[in-house]
C-alpha cells in the first residue's frame, strides 16, 4: 500500500526547519549544577563546574589562569592521583571509581585538559577555588572515560570521590611546592648551562690583560678571564645555595586535611598518600613532622623566595656589569663587545644596546618585588592557615619561570657571543698607572705614589720614570709587570722583609 504525502508538507524542509523539528540533534549551550549556594549554569562543553564558576564570576583580577603555570597542573593532578591510589589501597574508595579518576590524572599529567584549568591566579580562599577546579576537571574527564555525561556527580563526585581525605590546605600548598621543585629543576640546569658559558669564556680570554676597577676607578691589573672565571663561580654559588632549599619544599603537609589534625583521613592515609605521590612524581617528598605547624607556616616558601632573590639580583650585578665593559663603543669603556641582537634606537642609526642584559636585570627587579609579596603574605597567615597562598604561589612560579627564561637568553643571545676588544684593553693597560702597585715591594708606598702622581700628570708610561728615578733596572721592572704577575697568576719571586711579633726583621 502506498501512501501519498500530503499536499501542504513540502517535499524538503529547510535547515531552519530540520533544526527545530530536530531539536536533540542541537546540544545544549549550558548544563545545570548545584551547590550550597544554589543553581548556577556552567557551559555544557565545560569539564569545570559550579566552583569553579562561581570563582570566575568572584576573581576577574589577574586575567591570568593558573594554567600559565602547567607544572602547577601537573602538581595538582599527581597529588589526586595520589590521593585515589591511597583511597583505594585503605578501602575507602572503590576500585572502580579510583582507576577512573587515576585514568584522568593521568591524562592531565600528561599534557591534555590544561585549558580547563581557567580560575584566575589571585583568589580568595587560600586556594580553594584551585583545588575545586582540579576535583571538577578531574570528575569531569573521569566521567568522561567512564562513557557518562558530564555534570553526572551521582556517579563520581568532586567532592566525595575526587578530594576523599583531603582539604583544600592539605592539597593545595603540597601542589605548590611540588610545581616549585619541578620548575627549580630547570631552572639549576640553565643556570649550570650559564656558568659553563662563562667558564668558556674565562678560558677564551684567559690571557688579556686589562685594567681592574673598584668603585668605578682605576685599580690593580687583573686578566678579563679572571673577571669572566668569577661570574662563573658566582652562578655556581647561586646553584648551591638554591639547591639547599630542595629539602625545604619537599617537606608536605598532604594529609593534614582542614588544620593538621587528620579530621576524614584514615589514620594510614598520609604514609600511603606520599609514598604514592613520590612514586608519581620522582621527587622524594616527606611527611611534615608536625602537621599543625605545617600547614600554617609558609616559611618554606620565603626562604625558598629569599634564595632566588639572591640568585636573581647577583645575576644583575654580573649582567650591569656586562653593560659597562661594553659600554660606548667609543666613547665607553669598550673593552668588549657584546653580540649585536636589534636595532638600539629609533632616532640614532647605528646604534645598538645591551638589550639583554636589561632584560635580565629587570627581571631581577621583578623578582625582589616578589619576594616582598611573599615575605608578607607569609606575614599575614593567621592561626591554622595561610589565607594568601594564592599570591604566594603565583608570585614563586612567576619568578621562577622568568628567571629560568631569563637565564637561557642571557647565555643564548649575549654571553656565548661576546668578544673582547684586545686592542683598547691593550691599550688600556699601557697607559694605566695602577701597574705601580705591583712595585711597592720594591720601592716602597712613598716612592709609588709619588711615581703614580707624575705620570697622571705627564702622561709617561710608570716603568720609565721608575727606571729614571734609579729604583729598579729595567730587565726588573719588564718582570715584574709581566702580565703574568700583574695578575696573580704567578707570584713575587724577591723576598720581602717580614716583621715577627717581637719586632725583628727576619727573612
Amino acid at each position: 500500500m502506498s501512501m501519498t504525502r500530503p499536499e501542504h508538507l513540502p517535499d524538503r524542509l529547510t535547515k531552519e526547519e530540520e533544526h527545530v523539528t530536530h531539536p536533540v540533534d542541537v546540544p545544549p549551550a549550558t548544563r545545570t549544577e548545584t551547590d550550597s549556594l544554589g543553581n548556577v549554569e556552567v557551559p555544557a562543553d565545560a569539564y569545570w563546574g559550579v566552583h569553579t564558576m562561581r570563582a570566575l564570576e568572584n576573581f576577574p583580577i589577574s586575567k591570568r589562569p593558573i594554567s600559565v603555570y602547567p607544572d602547577l597542573i601537573r602538581a595538582l593532578a599527581s597529588v589526586k592521583q595520589a590521593a585515589a591510589r591511597a583511597n583505594r589501597e585503605l578501602g575507602v574508595l572503590s576500585a572502580q571509581k579510583a582507576a577512573w579518576i587515576d585514568e584522568a590524572c593521568q591524562r592531565i599529567i600528561d599534557g591534555e585538559f590544561h585549558d580547563q584549568f581557567v580560575v584566575g591566579v589571585i583568589q580568595g580562599g587560600a586556594g580553594t577555588s584551585t583545588n575545586m577546579n582540579a576535583n571538577e576537571v578531574i570528575t569531569n574527564v573521569a566521567l568522561e572515560i567512564a562513557g557518562y555525561p558530564k555534570g553526572r556527580y551521582d556517579i563520581l563526585h568532586p567532592i566525595d570521590d575526587v578530594n576523599r581525605s583531603q582539604s583544600t590546605n592539605d592539597t593545595y600548598p603540597t601542589a605548590v611546592k611540588i610545581s616549585l621543585l619541578f620548575l627549580l629543576r630547570t631552572l639549576l640546569v640553565e643556570l649550570e648551562l650559564l656558568r659553563k658559558s662563562f667558564l668558556r669564556k674565562a678560558d677564551e680570554f684567559h690571557d688579556i690583560l686589562k685594567v681592574g676597577r673598584t668603585q668605578l676607578q682605576d685599580a690593580v691589573p687583573m686578566t678579563l678571564g679572571q673577571e669572566f672565571h668569577g661570574f662563573a663561580t658566582t652562578l655556581g654559588e647561586d646553584h648551591a645555595r638554591l639547591t639547599e632549599t630542595v629539602w625545604l619544599l619537599s617537606e608536605i603537609n598532604l594529609g593534614a586535611t582542614a588544620i593538621g589534625t587528620g579530621i576524614t583521613a584514615d589514620p594510614g592515609y598520609a604514609a600511603a598518600a606520599v609514598r604514592h605521590l613520590n612514586e608519581i612524581s620522582a621527587l622524594s617528598l616527606e611527611t611534615a613532622p608536625d602537621l599543625i605547624e605545617s600547614t600554617s607556616d609558609a616559611g618554606a616558601f620565603m626562604s625558598f623566595s629569599g634564595s632566588l632573590k639572591r640568585s636573581a639580583i647577583k645575576l644583575s650585578k654580573i649582567c650591569n656589569d656586562l653593560r659597562l665593559l661594553s659600554s660606548g663603543p667609543q666613547a665607553g669603556l669598550g673593552e668588549i663587545n657584546l653580540p649585536p641582537r636589534q636595532a638600539g634606537s629609533s632616532i640614532m642609526p647605528g646604534k645598538v644596546n645591551p638589550v639583554i642584559p636589561e632584560a635580565v636585570s629587570q627581571v631581577a627587579y621583578a623578582i625582589a618585588g616578589t619576594d616582598v609579596t611573599v615575605t608578607m603574605a607569609a606575614e599575614a597567615g593567621q592561626l591554622q592557615l595561610n589565607a594568601f597562598e594564592p599570591v604566594i604561589a603565583h608570585s614563586l612560579l612567576q619568578s621562577i619561570t622568568w628567571m629560568r627564561q631569563a637565564c637561557w637568553t642571557l647565555r643564548v643571545n649575549c654571553v656565548d657571543g661576546i668578544t673582547a676588544n684586545v686592542d683598547r684593553l691593550d691599550a688600556m693597560v699601557a697607559s694605566s698607572v695602577g701597574v705601580i702597585t705591583a712595585l711597592i715591594p720594591f720601592i716602597g708606598y712613598t716612592a709609588a705614589a709619588s711615581l703614580a702622581k707624575q705620570a697622571l700628570a705627564t702622561g709617561r708610561p710608570v716603568a720609565d720614570l721608575v727606571v729614571e728615578a734609579g729604583l729598579m733596572t729595567r730587565e726588573d721592572v719588564e718582570r715584574q709587570l709581566a702580565p703574568s704577575r700583574l695578575s696573580g697568576m704567578h707570584p713575587i719571586t724577591t723576598v720581602i722583609p717580614v716583621i715577627d711579633l717581637q719586632g725583628e726583621p727576619h727573612e
